[in-house]
């Protein structure tokens, strides 16, 4: 086979005006038909560009200058923002930033989904942007590695590689972050305290994991060990460590996870408190939640409040309904509804999170919530089944056959395909559904829609400012 035809080819270096953007972010330019995705570019530059991964009708290309600026260019307040795979697009003012993840969901429902664009428009309502853009995650996981100094250090990883940038003050986290890792970083260079190396497997420290509440002030810190020794002396000069975190304000639990399994998956299952209790509380939506070093929480908990509110006043609950919601986590959505409604049953894939789910009822006085650990595509169709055939021993009442409403909320991924199947053979009123992927939903929604269902009303919502990542609630209601 002869060698195709290129039209340019890697290191050609081109001008080009900016005029779209990428479904990741990147800026996207034209020549003569010929497309460029370029990665740090913004809409309305025009930039000087150097081809790295050239095909026959479209290129791969390294932003060499901005030859002239946008109008929706603005400087990244982090110095890393280029090198580090968190913040995609933090040199794009936010009110642009915002147009962009507003047609991005359009673009997917209307494109993957096949919808027609005039009546997308029409249930489009607008974006729910943050107040303030900055500090706000209330987790952060940071990799421990070893500087070319021999020194430890901490930060995250450089986009698409496990090189790890150094980087203490993370502007989307909270600010204690950087002197809890100062203190800890001292602590190892003191006492030789070894940065786990992945390639060879060994070394002591893997990872800091930082929660706080941002309603309670609390703080936890659970630092990730490749520990597989006796005892409860975890960390060299372990008192001397913890003594100085006590310190710092709001400094709640102090714990570690013991990981020395060889993978990229953070953290350990077996967690030691070390210091203070072994949890931390806030509150979310009005209820109180109990949180571990693996609970799963909400990381952006002003832009949750503001999400699942919208998800409620969808449900529109008037204290009658029954709900379920699928792939319910520690019941975040579920009790926030169940404030509203008649009942709510939950089900949950991960066996702690629905131990945390019904331990979080109780602590909130709510009696009107039961959760059910399995594959929502596994636990509502034998659910079904059972009730339909009116099999003996279930005491779940028979209105939950034909909920008022279902809520979904499920991973990238989507709803699973018997899931699905199985929500529209029980024929909720309202199916309200939460997504973090606008080209799953898109599938999702063609699928529902094909079954019965109308799309009444889209909202995306902005939880993960200067990231392409996006948000979306969206209520659907039976057509007959």
């Amino acid at each position: 086979m002869g060698k195709e035809n290129f039209l340019y080819k890697k290191d050609d270096v081109l001008t080009v005006d900016i005029v779209d953007i990428g479904n990741d972010g990147e800026g996207i330019g034209k020549i003569d038909g010929y497309t460029l995705f370029i990665k740090d570019a913004v809409i309305g530059d025009k930039v000087s560009a150097k081809v790295m991964k050239a095909k026959k009708n479209y290129a791969y290309a390294h932003l060499e200058k901005v030859l002239e600026a946008s109008s929706f260019r603005q400087e990244a307040k982090c110095p890393i923002a280029r090198q580090c795979g968190g913040c995609q697009i933090q040199n794009m003012t936010y009110e642009r930033q915002l147009e962009f993840k507003q047609n991005k969901v359009r673009n997917n429902i209307v494109r993957l989904g096949g919808f027609d664009e005039a009546f997308v428009d029409s249930v489009m309502e607008p974006i729910i942007g943050m107040d303030e853009p900055w500090r706000y995650r209330n987790k952060a996981q940071y990799p421990i590695g070893t500087g070319k100094d021999g020194k430890p250090v901490a930060g995250y990883y450089a986009g698409r590689t496990h090189s790890i940038i150094p980087v203490k003050d993370c502007l989307i986290g909270v600010k204690e972050n950087q002197e809890i890792l100062d203190i800890i970083l001292a602590h190892m260079e003191k006492y030789k305290v070894s940065a786990y190396d992945e390639v060879s497997g060994k070394g002591l420290l893997r990872h800091v994991l930082i929660r706080k509440g941002f309603t309670s002030g609390q703080i936890m810190v659970c630092l990730v060990i490749n520990f597989s020794g006796k005892g409860a002396e975890y960390i060299p000069g372990q008192s001397e460590l913890t003594e100085k975190l006590a310190e710092i304000d709001g400094m709640t639990s102090i714990s570690v996870s013991i990981n020395t399994e060889k993978t990229n998956v953070i953290m350990g299952l077996k967690i030691r408190t070390i210091w203070g209790a072994d949890t931390i509380s806030d509150t979310l939506c009005g209820l109180e939640f109990e949180i571990s070093p693996l609970s799963f929480y909400q990381v952006n908990p002003v832009q949750t409040q503001k999400l699942y509110g919208q998800a409620i006043e969808y449900a529109h609950l008037t204290g009658q309904e029954t709900v379920w919601d699928l792939y319910c986590g520690i019941g975040t959505i579920s009790l926030s509804m169940a404030k509203a409604a008649g009942h709510v049953y939950g089900v949950e894939v991960i066996p702690d999170a629905v131990e945390d789910a019904k331990r979080n009822a109780d602590r909130n006085g709510l009696d009107n919530a039961d959760f059910y650990c399995g594959k929502a595509e596994e636990v509502l169709p034998e659910f079904y089944e059972k009730k339909r055939l009116g099999a003996e021993g279930d005491s779940v009442s028979d209105a939950a056959l034909h909920p008022d409403v279902i809520v979904v909320d499920p991973p990238r991924k989507g709803c699973d395909s018997a899931c699905l199947e199985t929500m529209l053979k029980m024929q909720p009123d309202r199916i309200v559904y939460v997504s973090c992927d606008s080209a799953t939903l898109a599938r999702d929604l063609r699928i529902l829609c094909d079954g019965g269902y109308e799309i009444k009303k889209v909202r995306p919502c902005d939880m993960f400012s200067w990231s392409v990542h996006v948000e979306t609630c969206c209520l659907l209601t039976k057509t007959s």
